[in-house]
């Protein structure tokens, strides 16, 4: 069964336990790759979790859980913490992102948060991160900042103190050589690509250290503000876009043709 939430331009299904197994999640519209992106969101929604997307089919939904129980390194101070706001393709230009951040914000009032926040970067958008000109627009400001650019921003609704990271998660840099990837199952393109760039590692001889996340309390605790996909080199922190082959050779400085 479908749970709808009517707007004006466009319904949204809810997603839960009941219908996660028929229904599709737009970030991975293929059943087969998005099976661990299912059983990881199955074992949030007891967390709080909350995840609804178009009722169109096409890339448009939001995932949010309360602030304790997400996976990256912040303070817990009762906000609801966005883990995607994603609206591409044929979706966009139709103000389906600003109905879902009303849902989110609208929930999480009803709720008792203190406000929402969400990870962005300033300057030009860095891929799987949201748009800090849009963020802006709708009245989030900034909470934090990595010194890799990643910053935590925040839309409060009382008075009080912002989420911040953790120690950790502002100096983000490990104490290892070669290529080093933190990921977790909270996106099924990990599930596709990881494998490949371990792979094409493996046949260049590149020196290259998979870790997959697999628990909060690990996510919770990495040395980078993004859990669902951190590549390092050498210690320093690369990128949290996910790679394909030829990217993940390109900076290993071979040129892939």
């Amino acid at each position: 069964m479908a749970f709808l939430l009517r707007g004006k331009r466009m319904n949204f299904i809810i997603i839960n336990k009941d219908n996660i197994d028929t229904e599709h999640i737009c970030c991975a519209m293929s059943n087969k790759k998005s099976l661990k992106k299912k059983e990881w969101l199955k074992e949030r929604f007891d967390e709080g979790l909350v995840f609804y997307r178009s009722e169109e089919r096409g890339k448009c939904f939001i995932e949010y859980i309360p602030d304790e129980y997400a996976w990256i390194p912040i303070t817990s101070n009762n906000y609801m913490y966005i883990n995607c706001l994603w609206v591409s393709g044929s979706m966009k230009g139709h103000g389906y992102s600003s109905d879902l951040l009303k849902y989110c914000i609208e929930d999480a009032r009803q709720k008792g948060y203190k406000g929402v926040c969400i990870l962005s970067s300033k300057g030009r958008k860095k891929e799987f991160l949201s748009d800090y000109k849009y963020l802006t627009h709708k009245g989030f400001k900034i909470a934090d900042e990595s010194d890799n650019g990643i910053i935590l921003m925040y839309l409060p609704f009382t008075e009080g103190n912002p989420p911040e990271f953790k120690e950790c998660a502002k100096h983000p840099h490990i104490n290892e050589q070669g290529f080093v990837l933190y990921y977790t199952d909270q996106c099924p393109f990990t599930d596709y690509w990881v494998p490949r760039i371990e792979e094409v590692a493996k046949e260049y001889n590149i020196p290259l250290k998979t870790i997959h996340i697999t628990t909060r309390e690990q996510a919770q605790n990495l040395p980078t503000p993004v859990s669902t996909y951190a590549l390092f080199k050498d210690g320093e922190f690369l990128t949290q876009g996910i790679l394909n082959e030829k990217k993940f050779l390109k900076y290993s400085g071979i040129n892939m043709q």
